[in-house]
């Protein structure tokens, strides 16, 4: 793309829109690199605000960008190339970035024009180019070996000029709250810290790392959290999953770039020792930049995410931010006993100065999952992640080491008199504003905890009496979980073995009292119910050694909470009251019921003429049987009546067809059910409904079938059917009387 040199940028800045309308992707990706290549700054920062937009869409809609989030080198590759390329760290778009900055041009970005996090995907995020552009940013700016790499050069002549020093930016209004400009805040520096060419090597990583946590937690700033908590707060923030994998990719990378450090460098003496700035920014990434807003961010979704299996990614998240260590150079030796490995000494600080992140937020977590159905594997999977990091040996102890430093008293001493437990905030680039090491766990402790929840606060210690009642709870539905789970497979392998050959054509015998199970067994299956039982087993097992339970404890909790089997070897019923009307759940029960720990056996207890029509009945058909049933009933009751008052073999025989079981000889759910049911008692009727079953009709179709292959007409087949029947009746009329009689 040609230009005269003498070209203004407006005409620029239109030629490059026409184009952005009228050429194809890559021709205009070629343009670009052509304008950045021969344009100086003075005309190319007219065009940088645009070209901006233009890639990751406009504020109004009517750019719609690169779609860098659905980007996929397998579905586009082309595209995904020439994209990837253009925006790599050393591409033309960072170019571009470093000729606009060595001739100090400035462009204001409210954190308030943050868009809102990116909705719901349907592709892997992992393979999108949003997601791998973010690492590859990330491995240039915060490197995990080396040094920061130089700002490529942005002509042949040699690289890039620093920028000059510069005054301190005007601040500018962001959520109610008064910030200095996103970029200008970091790349003010003091003129001493302009002096010192190693400041230079950090400037660039600050600032994107500055640039990252606004725009994925800027809702998250103590004052920001503390009026969305509000009722009548009107922005209503849900992050979305792709929003949390992003954030876990950032902390991931962060851990690992903190703990890059060599050895000498992270002990107490190396702070003694003058360090580069690069050292220094790699202790402060987490806890300056990070840890408070990731604490609230962390708190909000534990709060309101739906309890589902969705939330296994903040869960991940977590628990990526929970171990450090996982991220270290140093690689786990070889064991043969295939323990886990003991959490080193050396992570005691983090632990200490993020005991929120591992207390409350284990509360929060404990909430959850005391509301979720735990026979779910998911469900049982995230219990399972949870206590396993839980449970690293020495973990526990430098949690409950680090509670005593927060509970220990604070000792009226001269020096602390003044002391306030707040965290130092930023005007300008923490190189020039970095405090003093504290050396006191107590108070570092202390601090942390009150910077985050204020100073009034309320804690609760993670192995106190409070949050131990709720372990042995969660303790309690885990059992119950495992017995519900083997109490479905063996419901599932019954049901399956007892399923008969022609179940397929419609013959199974129907549920005729409407029962229903309380899990869906076909979708569970054998394999989920045995992952189920193996998570579950597991986090019990994590959990007893992390708050010290004794087996003694558990089988005494579990009696209590009745989930013994009876000696049908059946569950009881969820736990409830008997009242005026019936039975009255108790909140127990409910949780029970929700939880498909326990269920009542559901059966129709009203008149079956009256019942429903089921999906296995033809509706016309059973209609009209009921009006001619009816019809036969009222004509004859007095007949009927008289049959089945004799004594005799035929009143025994008249009994068996026109009087159905009464209401008072079932098993109902309550004495009051059984007493308003003996006054339900009904005379003797005809009921003609089994013929409007498919299952019938199909029975009678297939034995006609039958009978012409063996050269039988249907009128002798249909004789034979009658005869057989009354066979079946005339002994089924014997065996109910001797039963009558061995009950008496």
């Amino acid at each position: 793309m040609a230009f005269p040199h003498l070209q203004q940028p407006s005409f620029l800045l239109a030629s490059l829109k026409a184009d952005s309308i009228n050429k194809p992707f890559a021709q205009r990706c070629q343009d670009l690199v052509k304008v950045i290549e021969d344009f100086p700054a003075k005309e190319l920062h007219a065009i940088f605000p645009w070209l901006v937009e233009s890639i990751f869409g406009s504020l109004d809609g009517v750019l719609p960008g690169w779609n860098l989030r659905c980007l996929q080198g397998r579905v586009s590759p082309v595209e995904y190339s020439i994209a990837m390329e253009f925006l790599d760290p050393g591409g033309p778009m960072m170019k571009l970035v470093y000729k606009l900055q060595a001739e100090d041009y400035k462009f204001d970005f409210p954190v308030s024009y943050l868009p809102p996090p990116p909705g719901a995907l349907h592709v892997r995020t992992s393979d999108c180019a949003y997601f791998i552009l973010v690492d590859r940013y990330l491995t240039w700016f915060l490197p995990t070996e080396g040094s920061v790499l130089p700002p490529l050069s942005s002509s042949p002549g040699g690289p890039s000029p620093s920028p000059a020093p510069r005054t301190p930016a005007v601040p500018f209004a962001s959520y109610g709250l008064h910030h200095t400009s996103l970029l200008k805040r970091h790349i003010s520096h003091q003129t001493s810290v302009n002096a010192d060419p190693a400041s230079h090597e950090i400037w660039r990583s600050e600032t994107l790392l500055q640039v990252f946590v606004e725009m994925w937690l800027h809702h998250y700033s103590l004052e920001m959290y503390q009026k969305m908590q509000s009722p009548h707060a009107k922005e209503s923030f849900m992050p979305t999953e792709e929003h949390v994998l992003v954030v876990r990719l950032l902390l991931k990378h962060l851990h690992a770039f903190a703990n890059s450090l060599r050895p000498e460098q992270t002990s107490p003496s190396a702070h003694s020792h003058a360090a580069s700035p690069l050292e220094e920014f790699k202790r402060a990434a987490v806890p300056r930049f990070v840890q408070q807003k990731l604490y609230l961010f962390l708190q909000h979704c534990f709060g309101h995410w739906p309890l589902d299996a969705s939330f296994r990614a903040v869960l991940e998240m977590w628990l990526s931010y929970l171990q450090p260590w996982r991220y270290a150079p140093e690689k786990q030796a070889p064991s043969s006993d295939c323990q886990a490995r003991s959490v080193s000494e050396r992570w005691a600080p983090f632990v200490q100065e993020n005991l929120l992140v591992y207390t409350k937020l284990f509360l929060g977590f404990l909430s959850r999952a005391l509301r979720t159905d735990l026979v779910s594997p998911k469900n049982a999977l995230m219990v399972f992640r949870v206590a396993k990091v839980f449970a690293q040996p020495n973990l526990a102890e430098m949690i409950q080491r680090g509670e005593q430093l927060f509970l220990e008293p604070e000792l009226v001493i001269p020096h602390r008199q003044h002391r306030l437990f707040t965290v130092p905030t930023f005007t300008g680039s923490f190189l020039s504003s970095w405090p003093p090491a504290i050396t006191d766990a107590s108070f570092k402790v202390k601090s942390h905890v009150y910077s985050l929840e204020g100073q009034d606060c309320k804690y609760t210690p993670m192995f106190g009496p409070e949050i131990r009642a709720l372990v042995l709870r969660l303790a309690q539905l885990i059992t119950q979980a495992k017995q519900t789970a083997k109490s479905l497979s063996d419901q599932y392998g019954e049901s399956t073995a007892a399923r008969p050959f022609l179940s397929w054509l419609g013959f199974y015998p129907a549920d005729t009292n409407g029962s229903y199970p309380g899990n869906d067994l076909d979708e569970m299956g054998q394999d989920s119910v045995r992952k189920t039982d193996e998570y579950l087993e597991k986090a019990l097992e994590y959990l007893c050694q992390v708050f010290r339970l004794s087996e003694a404890q558990l089988a005494q909790l579990t009696l209590a909470l009745g989930t013994t089997q009876d000696e049908n070897g059946k569950k009881h019923l969820p736990d409830c009251i008997v009242g005026e009307d019936g039975l009255i759940l108790t909140p127990l029960g409910r949780y029970q019921i929700i939880n498909g720990l326990r269920r009542f056996d559901i059966e129709y207890q009203g008149d079956s003429e009256l019942q429903p029509i089921r999906s296995y009945e033809i509706a016309s058909l059973v209609r009209v049987l009921f009006r001619l049933s009816s019809a036969i009933n009222r004509r004859f009751a007095g007949q009927m009546a008289a049959l089945c008052s004799r004594a005799d073999f035929l009143g025994s025989f008249s009994r068996y067809h026109l009087l159905e079981p009464g209401l008072s000889d079932r098993h109902l759910l309550s004495p009051v059910g059984r007493g308003r049911a003996a006054s339900l008692a009904r005379g003797p009727r005809l009921s003609l409904r089994f013929l409007g079953s498919y299952r019938t009709l199909l029975a009678l179709l297939l034995a006609f079938f039958v009978a012409s292959l063996f050269c039988i007409r249907p009128p002798l087949c249909a004789l034979l059917l009658v005869l057989g029947y009354v066979l079946y009746a005339v002994a089924m009329t014997l065996l109910t009387e001797q039963g009558k009689l061995h009950q008496l």
